[in-house]
């Protein structure tokens, strides 16, 4: 009987990283403002910016690192109202506080995205700001949210934490908004372990971004922005030392050349999986939309026809008996992608029934694109196999 897949080791860092990692590691030289230019992490945002069309890149110690840069960016009051998607990870809404904003939820349906119904009635004259957050790689109506939020006014953040290489009507996601949000935690398309970094055509946003995450005195002469725009900002703004260190540039930037082919073969081997799931009767993977090109790293299904808690966790507990770890959302005790457990948000959590209704039937399970096809049919095998021995067990049973 073949082995289950592992599915939570990354691809290995490539050959060319090794040589500027022992260059580094020989001389020491890891601080990003050490070297006059061209030091790894200047190289990296360059690079970036380039591939993905943007003006200006900065890289910094987490994707959350910078979605609290773009949002003390945007010089957002004291108590700012910034919408965010109910269905999201808590780094989220955990930036908006730490911005001293205040998190607006908004209801997420069965396939993910954003209810635009809710998100149209919530986005009111109070709302300062808009996080979108393309959860595990799912793009909500960008047209539409960008309509909305630009007849008012209101800038957009993506964060595009699992979106790299995913596009919207021929658009990279995290191009479209004022700001893009990246990831280069390990369970990412490129990963650095940790690691973050922001883009911008706005060199104003990037000036002020770029002397909050730590480019202290005149540091910041060694970014390629127009200088005027710094001078306007040296030392009005507060620093909080969120810079990226040179090792981790090293590790990244070879990947860059790897990100179109795991796109590639993210999406076919998604895909592929979601074919399988969808013949059953009780497994939905719900489609894209249909300007939606995705760059999966995981897959996403709703359990159909289970009614209660306990046959859903009973699914789970089948699929692990055949060696596949799921996560149901709603189902995982302090799951940091369940809204009720963001108890930190000011003034509690609101009621977000729909959201609530699909966490709790919504699984999860990691699909890296370096897996083959012998690893995608035991995953299907196996999810298909829980399902059908659940159910005939509640037929049995009469339950």
């Amino acid at each position: 009987m073949p082995l289950p897949p592992n599915v939570y080791d990354a691809e290995p860092i490539p050959d060319g990283a090794r040589a500027e990692i022992d260059r580094l590691l020989a001389s020491g030289d890891l601080f990003r403002y050490t070297a006059p230019e061209n030091a790894p992490v200047a190289l990296l945002e360059r690079e970036f910016a380039d591939l993905m069309g943007a003006k200006y890149a900065l890289a910094v110690s987490s994707c959350s690192a910078a979605l609290f840069l773009s949002l003390r960016a945007l010089d957002l009051p004291r108590g700012a109202r910034v919408l965010v998607p109910g269905f999201t990870f808590a780094a989220v809404p955990s930036a908006v506080v730490h911005a001293d904003c205040q998190p607006v939820l908004v209801e997420v349906g069965e396939n993910y995205r954003i209810d635009m119904g809710d998100f149209a009635a919530k986005l009111d004259d109070n709302i300062a700001a808009v996080m979108i957050s393309h959860m595990r790689g799912h793009t909500s109506d960008m047209d539409a949210i960008m309509a909305l939020c630009d007849a008012r006014g209101v800038p957009v953040i993506e964060d595009a934490a699992h979106s790299l290489g995913t596009q919207w009507s021929g658009r990279k996601i995290g191009t479209i908004g004022k700001i893009g949000c990246f990831s280069f935690q390990s369970y990412k398309m490129i990963n650095a372990g940790e690691g973050g970094i922001l883009i911008t055509d706005d060199a104003d946003l990037i000036a002020r971004a770029i002397i909050m995450s730590g480019a202290y005195e005149h540091n910041w002469k060694k970014h390629p922005v127009l200088q005027d725009r710094f001078a306007t900002w040296q030392n009005r703004l507060p620093l909080y030392n969120m810079r990226m260190q040179n090792l981790s540039a090293a590790v990244i930037r070879p990947q860059l050349g790897e990100l179109a082919r795991r796109v590639q073969d993210g999406r076919a081997n998604h895909d592929y999986v979601a074919g399988l799931l969808n013949e059953t009767p009780w497994l939905h993977v719900p489609p894209p939309l249909a300007a939606e090109l995705r760059a999966p790293d995981s897959i996403q299904f709703n359990l159909m026809g289970f009614d209660s808690d306990a046959d859903a966790l009973a699914f789970q507990d089948a699929a692990s008996a055949r060696g596949i770890s799921v996560q149901i959302f709603g189902l995982s005790q302090d799951n940091a992608r369940a809204f009720w457990n963001w108890q930190f948000i000011p003034g509690g959590t609101p009621d977000l029934p729909r959201t609530r209704a699909m966490l709790m039937r919504a699984c999860d399970v990691r699909l890296p694109a370096r897996l083959q096809k012998p690893d995608l049919d035991f995953i299907a095998d196996a999810l298909i196999g829980a399902t059908f021995a659940v159910m005939e067990d509640l037929r049995a049973y009469g339950t």
